[in-house]
């Protein structure tokens, strides 16, 4: 059984991307829908009843972007009420609404992202790039909680010692100065020991391996394949001028042609892929439960 995590990394990037790029590049209101039904769903399937909070903080984000839009541009022909002098039209709700989808939906897309993607499989990409570029990233993102807990240490020591005695922002701020250049010394010296450990072990003398091999399969080809074929469709569907939708002065191309349709088609299918993949895995695994 293979899930959508399963699959390799660059197949994975690569439907996040094409996701994630034809909502922000097309904004009209039928493909942000469904960027942020898809979202959603593979978000909720992949964690099932956990991060409400998540759900909750998404929820308030979609409304506060809904209604900042109509409070701020006051452009539009239908106009609903007054307020404080300024007109809040129905197209510029509606522009905020289909902004609000936009986003949400590109954002559930990359909490997903960041759970399925780990640092190896990142670096796994971008080792294929560039080996150089992905080790300055690895030893970047190694350094980002070594330089945090050697922070909290050094502050904890300074405290035991009787600094930070005095409350007041002066003292804080001479405080954090002193972490501040503490931390950098020791990560500058830290710098000079790992280039030396790396030399020392023949670093750059030979081809590099990565610790984790991600294989290329057959499931790979087929949903890399759709993911190219779905996205094509779409994009000929937007270079065919199916998807030129106006807000203002008033709400205009909501009806698509048939070539539209079909990108609409396509692209809902694209968003659905990793949801049908899980279902897919999630059904198989219950079933072979049931025959124990």
């Amino acid at each position: 059984m293979v899930r959508f995590h399963d699959l390799n990394p660059a197949v994975i990037a690569i439907w996040f991307f094409a996701v994630t790029g034809t909502a922000m590049f097309c904004s009209y209101p039928v493909i942000c829908f469904l960027t942020l039904l898809g979202g959603v769903l593979l978000f909720a399937i992949r964690n099932g009843k956990k991060h409400l909070k998540t759900h909750l903080f998404f929820l308030i984000l979609y409304v506060i972007l809904t209604l900042a839009n109509p409070l701020i541009s006051h452009n539009g022909k239908t106009v609903l009420f007054v307020m404080n002098d300024n007109p809040v039209t129905l197209e510029a709700l509606l522009y905020g609404l289909n902004s609000a989808t936009m986003l949400t939906g590109v954002l559930y897309l990359f909490r997903s992202f960041t759970q399925i993607m780990t640092s190896e499989k990142l670096l796994y990409i971008t080792s294929v790039l560039s080996p150089k570029i992905s080790m300055v990233l690895s030893m970047a993102i190694r350094y980002v909680p070594l330089f945090s807990r050697q922070g909290q240490k050094v502050s904890d020591t300074q405290k035991a010692m009787g600094l930070y005695t005095d409350d007041n922002i002066v003292d804080d701020i001479t405080g954090r100065m002193r972490i501040f250049s503490s931390v950098s010394t020791w990560a500058l010296e830290n710098g000079i020991v790992t280039a030396d450990s790396m030399a020392a072990r023949g670093y750059g003398t030979g081809r590099r391996t990565a610790l984790k091999r991600f294989p290329f399969g057959r499931t790979d080809v087929v949903f890399l394949a759709l993911t190219i074929a779905f996205t094509g469709t779409v994009a000929l569907a937007a270079a065919h001028g199916s998807y030129i939708f106006d807000f203002y002065p008033s709400v205009s191309g909501i009806h698509p042609d048939l070539v539209g349709k079909a990108g609409l088609a396509a692209f809902f299918l694209l968003v659905i892929m990793p949801v049908i993949k899980e279902t897919e895995a999630i059904i198989r695994w219950r079933y072979l439960e049931s025959k124990i």
